[in-house]
Formats: C-alpha cells, sequence, structure tokens
C-alpha cells in the first residue's frame, strides 16, 4: 500500500494584491514550504507533487529541492485539472492525499486522519463543523431564511481517496469543483468526514497573512 501527496500550488492569489502568497513569508520561510516540509516528513508518504503555476514554476522547484523525493509539475486551468496532472505524476500510488499549499498550519494528524478516513471507506476529507448562526440571503441583500447548522460542516484539506475512486471520479464528470470530495459525492461514493482544526485556515487575502503568523507565534512555532 503506498500513498501519494499532491499540495495544489497553481493559483493565481487574485486576491492578494498582486503578489503570490504561496512565496510570501510566513513563519520565517515561504508559506508553501510549510505544507510541503509537513508532506514530506510524514511517515506514510512515499512519494510528493507539487503542482505549480507556469509563473511560480521556476521559484516551487527551488523551494522543492529542499525536500527529498518531491516534484513539481506544471499545474492546468481550473484546479480540478492541476490535481488531474498532480495524480498522473504521482503514477500507481494506492491511496492520494490532497492539500491546498494555501494552508500552511496542517500537522501530521490532519494528514494521518484523511489517510485512514480514505482506507475505511474509499474517501475522506478534514472539515470543522459549523458554530456560527448561518444565513441564506436573497438578490436585495435581505435575509430570506435562517439554515439549520446542525449537519453543516466547512470542508478544508487534506483529503485523502482511494486512487482508483479519485480517477473514476475526474473521469466521470468535466464539472468544476472547488475540490475533490465534491466530484466523488458526483460518482455516489461515500465521504468520510473527520475532524480538522479551526486554526487549519487558508490564506486568500494579506489579512489572513497576520492571522497565519499570529497562530504560528501562539504555537511557539520556529522555522526548521
Amino acid at each position: 500500500m503506498t500513498t501519494g501527496g499532491i499540495i495544489v500550488a497553481a493559483g493565481s492569489s487574485t486576491r492578494m494584491g498582486g503578489v503570490d502568497k504561496l512565496l510570501q513569508t510566513v513563519g520565517g520561510r515561504p508559506l508553501i514550504t510549510h505544507s510541503i516540509a509537513q508532506f514530506a516528513a510524514h511517515q506514510r508518504i512515499d512519494a510528493l507533487v507539487v503542482v505549480a503555476s507556469e509563473a511560480n514554476m521556476e521559484a516551487m522547484r527551488t523551494l522543492a529541492a529542499g525536500f527529498t523525493g518531491t516534484n513539481v509539475v506544471p499545474g492546468g486551468e481550473r484546479r480540478r485539472d492541476s490535481v488531474l496532472r498532480g495524480l498522473e505524476a504521482l503514477g500507481g500510488c494506492d491511496i492520494v492525499v490532497v492539500h491546498d499549499g494555501a494552508r500552511p498550519l496542517v500537522t501530521p494528524e490532519l494528514i494521518t486522519a484523511a489517510i485512514d478516513g480514505a482506507l475505511e471507506v474509499g474517501a475522506a476529507l478534514c472539515a470543522v463543523p459549523v458554530s456560527d448562526t448561518v444565513k441564506r440571503g436573497d438578490a436585495f441583500g435581505l435575509v430570506w431564511c435562517t439554515v439549520a447548522r446542525e449537519d453543516l460542516w466547512l470542508a478544508q484539506t487534506p483529503q485523502a481517496f482511494r486512487a482508483d475512486i479519485l480517477r473514476r471520479a475526474h473521469a466521470a464528470h468535466d464539472t468544476d469543483a472547488t475540490d475533490d470530495a465534491t466530484l466523488v459525492e458526483l460518482i455516489e461514493e461515500p465521504v468520510r468526514l473527520v475532524m480538522g482544526r479551526r486554526e487549519n485556515i487558508k490564506v486568500t487575502t494579506p489579512d489572513d497573512l497576520a492571522l497565519v503568523e499570529a497562530l504560528m507565534a501562539a504555537r511557539g512555532y520556529t522555522a526548521s
């Protein structure tokens, strides 16, 4: 049983004011290297692929060179296209773990939980229960209704899959999707929810970088 990791790093960082968030320094080193380091050091990850954009390809190759066995490949137009290219680069792995490079606070425990969930039912994603009151609005900016939150979860990565299920999900539909679990749901395969961490945030705006710095400082994090 072999397990491969795919770190998606091919986004355009459109809400970062013209800078590539993955290359911004946070916790003493480029943001993307936090995710690469956690996956490269994980005892159950046998192969690792970083999927980069055309604009950051050379920078990603330079950073990945510091982590043995990490390959960098070009991404596609959509997120799902980038994941598929990573999947193709991994070759014959039995389990595939997909992670957004913009989530630098991923932990070994989250990676392990996702893998164990995929081994149990075939697919799994880290997620946290919704804790706030949820409102649905209309086109005029008025509240339409309040949505019951009891069964609602906020999806995160890492997400893990049996490779054959993930390949079948990508082949079955060309529908765009913000995560791979959505594609697996479309082929009616079960997906296990495993408990994520609220601090496992996805960096989207400059304010998120400051939040990650604060979270790292609170945890006494130091770059190795």
